[in-house]
């Protein structure tokens, strides 16, 4: 028996699994993944930036109470107007400044003539500027908010014709070409200043 068996398996030939195709099919799954995966992009922080001044052009002037200064040092310290702060107090500072309306002479005649300004050094934690720039924008999103709420600013100027809950369901209704009412009543006018290098040398 056992000299049966050998002889069957001298006459069968080794079964192989053919491997011809292996590389066309990994190819065709790289390509597909290739093509459908997504891969985040870091796009930055969305500014719209003014334009650019002639360069004999002097920049506009802007009086010392419409200013509104933020610094934050390398050590991601807060200064606001001088004062040591904490990141949670932008927000109200900021809405402070904005509605001022004249009342208060150390803060901002006007919410169209109020600029906040927002400089920081060149070690100041990423982390700690994209804070405190949240914090401003968020001061004029409550404003904004406010104002979509009321239909009209806190002097009573009517600034939309009806209500809404938010500043968002307002913005979602705009159509494309359609102007903003609410940011041209309170337009959002943010300084970025260019960080403290430093003695260097």
């Amino acid at each position: 028996m056992p000299g049966l068996l050998d002889k069957r398996r001298e006459g069968r030939d080794d079964v192989e699994i053919p491997t011809a195709s292996m590389a066309d099919i990994a190819f065709l799954l790289l390509i597909f993944f290739l093509v459908t995966t997504t891969i985040n992009v870091d796009t930055g922080i969305g500014m719209t930036l003014p334009p650019k001044l002639d360069q004999e052009q002097q920049p506009p002037p802007v009086k010392e109470r419409n200013l509104f200064k933020i610094l934050v040092n390398s050590q991601g310290d807060v200064l606001i107007e001088g004062e040591l702060a904490s990141l949670n107090q932008i927000r109200d500072r900021v809405k402070e400044q904005v509605l001022n309306y004249g009342e208060n002479p150390d803060l901002s005649e006007s919410p169209d003539k109020s600029v906040v300004s927002i400089k920081t050094d060149a070690q100041t934690p990423y982390r700690i500027y994209v804070q405190a720039l949240d914090e401003v924008m968020m001061g004029y999103r409550d404003i904004y908010d406010s104002v979509a709420r009321s239909g009209q600013t806190q002097t009573g100027e009517r600034v939309l014709e009806q209500t809404y809950p938010s500043y968002q369901e307002y913005r979602t209704g705009l159509e494309p070409e359609e102007e903003d009412k609410i940011r041209e009543a309170i337009p959002r006018n943010i300084s970025i200043a260019e960080p403290d290098l430093g003695d260097e040398g």
